[in-house]
């Protein structure tokens, strides 16, 4: 079997690599973890950075060094952020690998719309510590501990104003009924919910159900659904067709009283409208691990300060246990890589996942 050059730009414990190595007897891994992360200071949003690069990190080796690494990689295996520029430095680059799930973060780099085959994580980064989190942000509003957390600040229990919802019977809609989505819809079924979802494949009534669903349909049925559903849950990609999915128009004809759970992307809720809708106390809450621009900058003080919205930091796939499996999906694509077997998550640019 032939040589294949692979340049790992995150870094990799020793059962990683040993995984990688095992694959095939040609295979020859060069680790970089940590030598590009001046580069992403210089390249990235500065908030980008102070998040998901080292502090104090500046990289390793000169800019000739790094250039040298990327012109004789055919595969790169990456995390987020990554070189911009990395297809016109690496001109032997066929495929790129990333081990986070989604695709969007990939949009302003040179590897959009390129030559080079590009692979996700796409329903094997953490899908149930997701979904767990966002049954979490589910009953944060269904039980009122919104009206606790402010209760706190006060020091006063405003006892009268307590109104928490019984779960059984009531309707989750899973919007994005994948990986993530589908886990989201399993659980919510375990607790005696209807749920219905939405999926970009789906055609009709005749679609397969995964498990816990009473009935999956086509986007352009998503309206019908948001006006019986208790629970709306965005768990898709962020694509030109769901930007601003959920905008006026989803809110005005959502049940009075629902609550949105976001797992997926910021830019895929219209916030002043989601806002509009909290302050109109047409939507109870909304638990959001995202929001427009989180690689950009912090939420704004309406967005923190909301008493209708629990906001974390892009964290809902950890856990103590780690069920990511970004290098196990990369060393069995290596292998279909190596033997001419297409790849079964590559991006499809034109449907932007």
């Amino acid at each position: 079997m032939r040589n294949v050059n692979i340049l790992s730009l995150l870094r990799l414990n020793d059962a990683d690599k040993a995984k990688i190595r095992a694959v095939a007897p040609g295979v020859e891994l060069v680790e970089a973890g940590g030598w590009f992360d001046g580069e992403y200071r210089d390249t990235w949003p500065a908030h980008t950075c102070d998040l998901y690069v080292g502090k104090g990190a500046t990289g390793t080796g000169t800019r000739a060094e790094r250039d040298a690494l990327l012109a004789e990689a055919e595969v790169v295996l990456a995390t987020f952020p990554f070189p911009l520029d990395i297809r016109s430095r690496a001109p032997k680059l066929k495929w790129f690998h990333q081990r986070p799930a989604g695709a969007s973060n990939l949009i302003n780099s040179d590897l959009w719309n390129s030559d080079v085959m590009v692979t996700t994580s796409r329903g094997l980064a953490n899908p149930l510590p997701i979904a767990e989190w966002a049954i979490a942000g589910m009953m944060y509003f269904a039980k009122d501990f919104n009206y606790a957390d402010a209760d706190a600040t006060t020091g006063q229990f405003r006892r009268g104003e307590y109104r928490s919802l019984l779960i059984q019977g009531k309707t989750a809609c899973v919007i994005g009924a994948g990986g993530i989505g589908g886990e989201i819809g399993r659980l919510c079924a375990a607790m005696g919910m209807n749920v219905v979802g939405t999926r970009r494949s789906a055609t009709g009534a005749g679609d397969a159900l995964q498990p816990g669903f009473s009935k999956i349909r086509p986007a352009a049925d998503l309206p019908e659904l948001l006006a019986k559903s208790d629970f709306v849950f965005v768990a898709c990609h962020w694509t030109p067709e769901t930007a601003d999915l959920l905008d006026e128009a989803a809110f005005a004809v959502m049940k009075p009283g629902a609550t949105v759970i976001n797992v997926a992307r910021g830019e895929i809720v219209k916030e002043a409208a989601m806002l509009d809708a909290l302050d109109a106390g047409t939507l109870r809450g909304a638990a959001l691990d995202v929001y427009v621009g989180e690689f950009e900058y912090q939420p704004s003080e309406r967005m923190w300060r909301h008493p209708k919205i629990l906001i974390t930091p892009h964290t809902s796939g950890v856990s103590d246990v780690s069920q990511h499996r970004g290098i196990a999906l990369f060393c069995e694509y290596l292998d279909d890589y190596l033997h001419g077997r297409p790849l079964e998550k590559t991006i499809d640019w034109a449907r932007a996942y």
